[in-house]
């Protein structure tokens, strides 16, 4: 079931994600500048790149900026947002067409939304093959046993009059979100469903495809990464340079 196409572009997601807006994103681009330093007009992909709140900031540090992302409302949002940049609808499953990209970011959990887990193998070979020989590309994905642990079951908002009860739960596959709107007594049911993806997992994946690890940590302040409490895990690799 493709949830995410429902739900990404509408109203309500912008709402209950509001919180996640550009300054949210600035400490998350920083950390990744100060550990790649890349020079100026340097091109990077943002994959799923929602309504372009790191790409704002990858745009403002110089950076010559491309954003792709399923939805059409929120690629409308994010070349609104950022003028100067490149935005396309794109499923991330296949490699973005055109030369390789030096720098390569998925940031905010936009792997294993599919039942079907070669959906996640392609988006890294589609990775790999959009990256330039010595290009880098971080991922950045919740850590299941953290968020197992800390699992909110139920919870109630109101956001600018609109009324949200948000169910959580796991099973021996997804983390489950069902979320349900009342907006003036009309409802409207939602969810989300992730993957739990393993670090080990994902690192096993990323090699398949030719990426070297170099890294894990969580986010996004930097430190180690930690299984039992990191609540995300940021994997760091690059693609080889050619022999």
């Amino acid at each position: 079931m493709d949830w995410y196409k429902d739900w990404f572009g509408t109203r309500y997601y912008a709402l209950l994600y509001g919180h996640r807006d550009e300054a949210d994103a600035e400490p998350w681009v920083r950390s990744i500048l100060d550990r790649w330093r890349p020079p100026q007009g340097a091109r990077l992909l943002d994959l799923a790149c929602g309504r372009g709140r790191h790409a704002l900031h990858f745009d403002h540090a110089g950076m010559q900026v491309t954003g792709a992302d399923l939805s059409p409302e929120s690629i409308a949002e994010a070349a609104r947002r950022v003028p100067r940049a490149s935005f396309r609808v794109h499923d991330i499953r296949s490699p973005f067409p055109g030369p390789p990209f030096t720098y390569i970011t998925c940031l905010f959990t936009s792997l294993g939304y599919t039942a079907d887990e070669m959906d996640d193998r392609q988006v890294l070979q589609a990775v790999a093959t959009s990256l330039e020989p010595g290009g880098r590309f971080v991922l950045d994905l919740l850590n299941p046993a953290f968020v197992v642990q800390h699992l909110v079951p139920l919870e109630h908002r109101t956001i600018e009059g609109v009324q949200f009860e948000v169910r959580r739960w796991a099973d021996h596959q997804f983390i489950h979100k069902s979320i349900t709107v009342d907006d003036a007594g009309t409802l409207y049911h939602y969810q989300e469903r992730v993957r739990m993806l393993y670090p080990e997992h994902v690192e096993a994946l990323a090699q398949q495809c030719g990426l070297v690890v170099e890294d894990r940590t969580d986010g996004p302040v930097l430190s180690p990464f930690d299984r039992d409490r990191s609540a995300r895990y940021v994997l760091w690799t690059h693609k080889p340079l050619l022999a």
